[in-house]
């Protein structure tokens, strides 16, 4: 079973900002609740073919899950693709000016399986919410003046 979601907030910080601080892994545990560790896996500069290993916390369980760096456009858009884990799938960050701002736009699509797939309409539900709470924390964390400057 699929799930697809698009969730988008405007944050009133300038897109540059933005994007630096939502792509920065090591401020994932800042704003992502469920996100316990992020490891880079790779060397070099961030982009296109860079890895990352991630352990966070979901329903209740410590998922581990690797993923790739699969389009990198600063300040605009960077888009990941999951290449192991309970839920396969891959995501972007679209970051645009807005009125205020920058409209922050986070798309996801997974293929659910395993432990998960007897659960679907729950996993969906639940990563809706968590993303819907986590844009609300990034907002308030960077409109804060959280980002470091």
């Amino acid at each position: 079973m699929a799930i697809r979601e698009e969730l988008s907030v405007v944050i009133e910080r300038p897109v540059e900002e933005v994007f630096a601080f939502a792509t920065d892994p090591e401020n994932d545990p800042l704003w992502q609740s469920t996100s316990l560790e992020t490891e880079r896996t790779s060397g070099g500069p961030v982009g296109v073919g860079t890895t990352f290993r991630n352990t966070s916390k979901f329903l209740g369980r410590r998922i581990e899950t690797a993923y790739e760096v699969t389009e990198m456009e600063p300040p605009r858009r960077q888009c990941v693709k999951i290449v192991s884990g309970p839920i396969p799938g891959s995501g972007c960050y679209l970051f645009e000016p807005a009125e205020g701002g920058t409209r922050f736009t986070q798309t996801f699509d997974a293929e659910v399986g395993g432990f998960f797939r007897l659960a679907e309409p729950l996993v969906a539900r639940a990563i809706r919410r968590q993303t819907e709470a986590d844009m609300a924390t990034l907002k308030d964390v960077l409109e804060a003046g959280g980002a470091g400057g």
